[in-house]
């Protein structure tokens, strides 16, 4: 019984060892995604060999280096389409394409329209009633909903809330190594600040799971992640399907618009959204996102 048991520690000890070295290449990336992908680069970061590194990423991740800087690219260039001016070809540039109908091509391929069909008619739209035409919001599309408390295990995010991709992999991580991954985990956002009065590099949030159960006992919860309590009450909750780049103009109808003429007033505590899908496995446009705006 003894062996066994050194050996199932040996076992926890090496994954943990692969995913702290794996955790700094996903830093890197998230930090770097102006730069070309260097895989000799990220071998180095990850302290492992450059012929055989990259094949442990894509067991541990469930997709190469590669597909993980193109989505991150992508998710990124779907966020200045629908949220910016920037030239297509700009955005083509900083995505890594060498040129604007590869990236069309590629942009189409995973979000179903190219670049300027997407900024011109993408989800956010209908989210703006003055440029939507005839599919605008009503506000009976935003539901009162009453919520038990929560604690969430999460782990902090300081920068942009489109990057909190970066804490939900170091916290997914963490879950991998106390063998606390369950298809039944809630994947919960926390956002403390309003984009548009906190400049975006000091934007506070946090990449939270809501466990099925109890947290094991033989668990200790310690840095990055720590637990943090989720407000119960009454909520309005607006469910939106699309990329997460078109979220912006959701909250934007939501405080402008439905908040305003609802007769209610938000609570003071911060807006969380929970997830019902995965960016890794879910097309954008079927990516399903619940906002949740808490009430007095």
């Amino acid at each position: 019984m003894t062996f066994h048991t050194r050996d199932n520690m040996n076992d926890s000890t090496s994954r943990t060892r692969y995913e702290t070295r794996l955790g700094r290449v996903l830093d890197h990336i998230y930090d770097h995604l102006d730069e070309p992908l260097d895989i000799d680069r990220l071998a180095e970061i990850a302290c492992l060999s450059p012929y055989h590194w990259h094949r442990i990423y894509q067991a541990m991740y469930g997709e190469t280096v590669a597909a993980t800087v193109r989505r991150l690219r992508l998710h990124r260039a779907a966020g200045y389409l629908a949220n910016g001016t920037m030239p297509i070809a700009e955005i083509a540039s900083r995505s890594g394409y060498s040129s604007l109908q590869s990236f069309s091509r590629t942009f189409r391929a995973i979000f179903g329209v190219p670049p300027a069909q997407y900024r011109n008619e993408g989800t956010h739209r209908r989210f703006r009633p003055a440029l939507s035409g005839e599919k605008q919001m009503t506000l009976r599309e935003v539901e009162i909903r009453r919520m038990e408390p929560m604690a969430i295990l999460s782990v902090d995010h300081v920068g942009s809330y489109m990057q909190i991709g970066k804490a939900f992999d170091a916290l997914f991580g963490w879950l991998g190594k106390n063998n606390l991954l369950a298809a039944e985990l809630r994947m919960i956002g926390v956002y403390y600040d309003d984009p548009g009065m906190v400049d975006e590099h000091a934007l506070r949030s946090k990449a939270g799971v809501l466990l099925p159960g109890p947290l094991p006992m033989s668990v200790t919860v310690s840095p990055p992640v720590s637990i943090e309590p989720v407000r119960g009450g009454e909520y309005a909750v607006l469910r939106h399907t699309g990329p997460y780049s078109d979220m912006r103009a959701a909250y934007e109808w939501l405080y402008g618009t439905w908040l305003v003429q609802s007769g209610r007033e938000a609570a003071d505590a911060p807006v969380f959204e929970e997830y019902l899908n995965s960016p890794k496995t879910t097309a954008p446009a079927k990516l399903v996102t619940e906002i949740c705006l808490p009430l007095r």
